[in-house]
C-alpha cells in the first residue's frame, strides 16, 4: 500500500513538473504587430481611454442582444404550444411579436439604423 501511494506522488510530482516546464517554455514574451493590432472593436490599444463611444456599435450590440434574448423567449413558446390552449398562446405570441416589431419600426424611424449622418 505504501508503494502504490509513494509512486503516486512521484507520478504527481513529475507530471507537474513537466507541466510548470512547458508553460515556461511555450511562454513567448515578444511584441510582435498582432499583438500591437486593435482588437475586432476597432479600439486601439495604444490610444487614449477618453477616446469617444462609437454610437452605431453600441446600437447594433443593443439589437444583437434584443434580438438573442427575443430568439431565448421565442424557443420555449414552441415548445408550449401543444399542451397550452391555441388562443392563449397564440394571443401571448402575436402580442409578444408586435412589441418587438413596433420596436424595430421605431428604431428605423428614428434614424438609428443609419450608419452615415
Amino acid at each position: 500500500m505504501l508503494k502504490i501511494i509513494s509512486s503516486l506522488i512521484m507520478a504527481l510530482t513529475v507530471t507537474l513538473a513537466l507541466m510548470m516546464m512547458c508553460t515556461i517554455i511555450s511562454k513567448t514574451m515578444k511584441n510582435d504587430r498582432e499583438k500591437s493590432s486593435p482588437f475586432e472593436c476597432g479600439f486601439d490599444p495604444k490610444a487614449t481611454a477618453r477616446m469617444p463611444f462609437s454610437l452605431q456599435f453600441f446600437l447594433i450590440a443593443v439589437l444583437f442582444l434584443i434580438f438573442d434574448i427575443e430568439m431565448v423567449i421565442i424557443l420555449p413558446m414552441v415548445i408550449t404550444m401543444k399542451p397550452s390552449n391555441n388562443y392563449s398562446w397564440m394571443i401571448t405570441v402575436m402580442t409578444f411579436m408586435t412589441v418587438l416589431l413596433m420596436g424595430l419600426y421605431y428604431e428605423w424611424k428614428m434614424g438609428m439604423l443609419e450608419w452615415a449622418y
